[in-house]
């Protein structure tokens, strides 16, 4: 089991962090970059960044790697993504319902077998810390055991994530659903069991409103009372036909949220994949309870489900994380995912800098999950999640960087050239977790 790196422990590199969000903020406020800097963590936790010509006279050779030419920039935080769908990246040609049904049930069947599910967990979080991930909000599947095995993944690697049961009480695979008792008796097993130990949370899990019965949802909304720091993570307005179908399960609910709103899991820690067609109504009482959506770029293409307005529903007040979304989403890469965003943007008449692309997949996506007291950049405290990035990983990319003059250009390039490549080292709590030469 990996644990917290005991001592003092420096770094010396390019050093790149977000301390607000730079759509808010002047830009060049929203930030900081040293070109030649030591990051100095103490038993796993920041305790101060700086230039190397002020910090290095004050340490013992000893307790600095030297990464000179890399880039450290805080770990990436997914805010939606399944880790049964690992083994299912990549299937063809369907949108979301049909997707579901002829991809995704029948693959999360398979994991009524515990091994199963725990070959695939490994697989999953090889995948998330060689792309630099080290936090995520995760989906597993309606087995219970699913999620003892992710978590007990997620604790051997000393990593901060969140996860739940799928709660499923109709309209899928009879070998998939569980009862509103049952889903909600397991889950309380798992949270009394995994909730708050050492860096793992809970997640109360439906899988969207036409899986779960309104009793299965009240008895979610009980959970949330009863575990009030838990997290609630379901899905929201994804897809126009899933949109009406939802309007037809539940006639009497005045909108797609309100459907999760009438069973009291609108809340703080509460986080809505998608919305990719929510209406002002509801981005109001999104901004108005403090929770958040998860902007999924590469599913929503691949899935032919719209284009994202991030900025309209920012400006509505609106936390807003981003999430890989596989299997649907085609990367577990954070970077190759903000490279669709911006192309996602493109498509509207809009832009997106590349310091806010890095924003929302490291700060912006801690605030969204109510994390960035202990994580999403190196503020002194903060727990020391951190990637090592290459820029010069590709021949490509070599060439490419020659001509950058900027900082936020080499980020823009980095995202739109970049895979996980980049990704030289991932660090949890100060201690390297990935390593591609190794």
């Amino acid at each position: 089991m990996i644990r917290p790196q005991h001592g003092k422990i420096a770094f010396r590199a390019a050093l790149l962090h977000l301390l607000e969000d730079p759509a808010k903020e002047s830009l060049e406020q929203s930030y900081q970059y040293i070109d030649d800097g030591i990051l100095l963590i103490e038993d796993g936790h920041i305790v101060a960044l700086g230039e190397y010509r002020d910090l290095s006279t004050q340490l013992d050779d000893s307790v600095v790697t030297d990464m000179s030419g890399k880039l450290i920039v805080p770990g990436f935080i997914d805010t939606h993504i399944h880790y049964p769908q690992t083994r299912i990246i990549g299937a063809y040609g369907d949108q979301l319902l049909d997707w579901l049904n002829n991809y995704t049930f029948p693959e999360e069947c398979r994991f009524a077998d515990r091994q199963y599910a725990e070959e695939v967990a490994e697989e999953f979080f090889d995948q998330l810390v060689m792309n630099g991930t080290t936090t995520a909000l995760v989906f597993g599947t309606v087995h219970k055991h699913s999620v003892d095995v992710f978590f007990t993944e997620a604790e051997k690697r000393n990593l901060r994530m969140i996860g739940g049961k799928v709660l499923m009480d109709r309209n899928a695979p009879d070998a998939l659903l569980d009862t509103p008792e049952t889903g909600y008796e397991d889950s309380k097993a798992l949270i009394d069991t995994w909730h708050n130990k050492g860096r793992l949370s809970y997640a109360v899990t439906p899988r969207f409103a036409p899986t779960s019965t309104d009793d299965q949802l009240a008895l979610a909304g009980k959970l949330l009372r009863e575990y009030p720091d838990v997290y609630l993570h379901t899905h929201l307005s994804e897809n126009q036909n899933e949109i009406e179908w939802v309007q037809a399960l539940f006639p009497d609910s005045k909108n797609y949220l309100d459907v999760y709103d009438r069973h009291g899991l609108v809340k703080p820690r509460a986080v809505f994949a998608h919305g990719v067609h929510v209406c002002d109504d509801q981005c109001g009482r999104l901004a108005e309870t403090g929770a958040a959506i998860a902007f999924c770029p590469t599913s929503n293409l691949f899935l032919g489900s719209g284009l994202f307005p991030l900025e309209h529903i920012e400006k509505q007040g609106v936390k807003v994380g981003v999430g890989t979304d596989v299997g649907a989403g085609t990367s577990f890469s954070m970077i190759e995912t903000m490279s669709e965003a911006y192309k996602i943007m493109q498509l509207q008449g809009k832009k997106l800098n590349p310091l806010k692309s890095l924003y929302q997949i490291t700060l912006g996506g801690a605030k969204a999950l109510y994390l960035d007291d202990k994580i999403g950049n190196f503020t002194a405290g903060k727990e020391a999640d951190f990637v090592v990035l290459d820029l010069q990983a590709t021949d490509l990319l070599s060439v490419r960087m020659k001509n950058c003059q900027s900082v936020e250009e080499k980020l823009f390039v980095l995202m739109t050239l970049g895979d996980e490549r980049v990704v030289s080292q991932t660090y949890s709590m100060g201690s390297p977790i990935y390593s591609r030469d190794s």
